[in-house]
């Protein structure tokens, strides 16, 4: 991702952002065991732009804390952990071409170009059923997932969501959207 002026975080911001995933990260110990915060703090530290996207991830709702650290990479992987669906991505279609197609009541965004905007990935199925071994999530929203492309070119998208103790994957046209849909993502660091 190139970095530009807007994705700088000023000192107040950075040091808030790092408070808050901080005391998320003691709170949420089961999410992440044997990670020591003191290695995240300083990669987080060292990376402007990354630390800008997960700022993103918290400003529009999402909760962000560590799930899992990449062993191959050594690498942080940082996922939405808000109970619902993150409240500042919802009622978005799925991509660009679904959007375009769109001659009336177009939402006012798109998951895909936010979520690149944002500099992170939506989650893929199999991480999205990682993050409910973790709690109950989206129990009242859904949460548009990656879509295989095969689906995609149909023109359908996937999303998922938890109702009666179970995740569910579901389809919907990827140019539909709703109040309850959002995206939650992910972002290696």
């Amino acid at each position: 991702m190139e970095v530009n002026q807007t994705m700088l975080l000023s000192p107040k911001q950075r040091e808030n952002i790092l408070a808050i995933l901080k005391d998320r990260f003691h709170k949420n110990k089961s999410h992440h065991l044997g990670i020591d915060w003191a290695k995240v703090q300083a990669k987080l530290e060292n990376n402007n732009e990354k630390l800008w996207s997960i700022n993103e991830m918290e400003r529009t709702g999402g909760e962000p804390d560590i799930i899992e650290m990449d062993e191959s990479t050594g690498e942080y992987i940082f996922y939405d952990c808000s109970a619902e669906s993150p409240l500042g991505r919802r009622s978005f279609c799925y991509d660009r071409e679904a959007l375009d197609s769109r001659k009336e009541n177009k939402p006012k965004n798109n998951a895909i170009d936010a979520a690149t905007a944002m500099g992170v990935e939506l989650l893929t199925e199999d991480q999205y059923r990682a993050l409910q071994k973790l709690g109950s999530f989206d129990t009242k929203t859904s949460s548009w997932i990656k879509t295989p492309s095969e689906i995609r070119k149909l023109g359908g998208a996937l999303f998922c969501d938890r109702r009666y103790g179970n995740i569910f994957v579901y389809h919907n046209g990827a140019e539909s959207y709703y109040a309850a849909r959002g995206f939650r993502g992910s972002i290696k660091v």
